[in-house]
């Protein structure tokens, strides 16, 4: 496994990664990460909504505190054997939040943090109606605290700076160009995201105005651009972070509707259509303190009679 600095160089080097799209998936929890790792998954992002009110139950709407977020990133960030992103809301404060923000992370083995331009007081869930931003002069004091921060401890952890102007009801698309240069280039952050483009046009208009690392979401597109799409806009990074939920949701609900109907019967069809192909088996964290090793420490700690109730 990698460690914590390994992770921040790594996510780095991914953002900034060329011919080649990095795909970002949500890892719903800590065991879904390690399947995902064995499947080659790269990154994972740790969403407020998808990932942390899975564990909660609270809705996205700013509720979740700074340290609960964190949390349960740390528990994915430590099983993974990629970089995790955390969803940092608005900063869940002023300036000193946002700085303890990126330093809790950076000391629960997160790699990269997202932190959003919404005001603090009214944050809303992706796409959903009344969004705001708040002035680009107190976003940008925002994201240079979030840099700062990083800098005086790790300076390859990411900062990302999620852009909700577009559809935002005070602030137009023109703005959120103007605003992302300005998180770029006058904050520093390391990764600009475009949260609504509404045509591939838009896209090209923000990645030519833009230096460095630049991703944008669905926002108001008919669909998920695929891999080709993207490097066809010279964009290296797509965000495609709530897929694996969707096809989790659906399976455990077939599931569940089968075997209300059958009983054991479906279980005992599931497990023999697997047979030839058997699910990952992602039990034991990565650093080996799994059974194998309890008993190996039992043995040394309290002797050889620990053993027998092995046989």
């Amino acid at each position: 496994m990698m460690d914590q600095i390994r992770k921040t160089t790594r996510l780095k080097q991914l953002i900034q990664r060329q011919g080649k799209v990095l795909v970002v998936l949500h890892p719903p929890s800590a065991t879904h990460a390690r399947i995902m790792a064995q499947a080659g998954c790269e990154v994972g992002f740790v969403g407020t909504s998808g990932v942390v009110g899975s564990y909660t139950g609270l809705a996205d709407v700013g509720t979740a505190s700074m340290m609960e977020c964190i949390q349960i990133g740390g528990w994915i960030a430590q099983s993974a054997d990629f970089p995790i992103i955390l969803d940092g809301d608005t900063g869940h404060g002023g300036i000193m939040a946002v700085r303890r923000l990126v330093r809790e992370s950076i000391r629960a083995g997160i790699a990269g943090i997202r932190i959003d331009d919404q005001p603090i007081e009214g944050k809303r869930r992706t796409q959903s109606a009344g969004v705001e931003v708040v002035p680009i002069e107190q976003a940008v004091a925002r994201y240079r605290a979030a840099v700062d921060m990083k800098n005086e401890i790790d300076p390859d952890f990411v900062i990302m700076s999620q852009c909700y102007a577009r559809d935002a009801v005070n602030s137009s698309f023109e703005d959120a160009v103007v605003r992302m240069k300005a998180y770029r280039e006058e904050a520093g952050v390391d990764w600009v995201q475009l949260e609504s483009p509404h045509s591939e046009d838009e896209i090209r208009q923000a990645r030519k105005a833009l230096q460095g690392p630049f991703s944008f979401m669905k926002g108001k597109l008919p669909r998920y651009l695929g891999l080709d799409e993207h490097l066809s806009l010279g964009v290296n990074i797509a965000w495609y972070p709530g897929f694996t939920h969707q096809v989790m949701w659906a399976a455990l609900h077939d599931f569940m509707q089968d075997f209300q109907r059958r009983g054991i019967t479906a279980w005992e069809e599931f497990e023999l259509s697997r047979k030839d192909r058997p699910y990952p088996r992602p039990f034991g964290g990565p650093d080996g303190e799994g059974a194998e090793r309890q008993q190996e420490l039992e043995a040394r700690y309290l002797g050889s009679a620990a053993k027998s109730k092995y046989s």
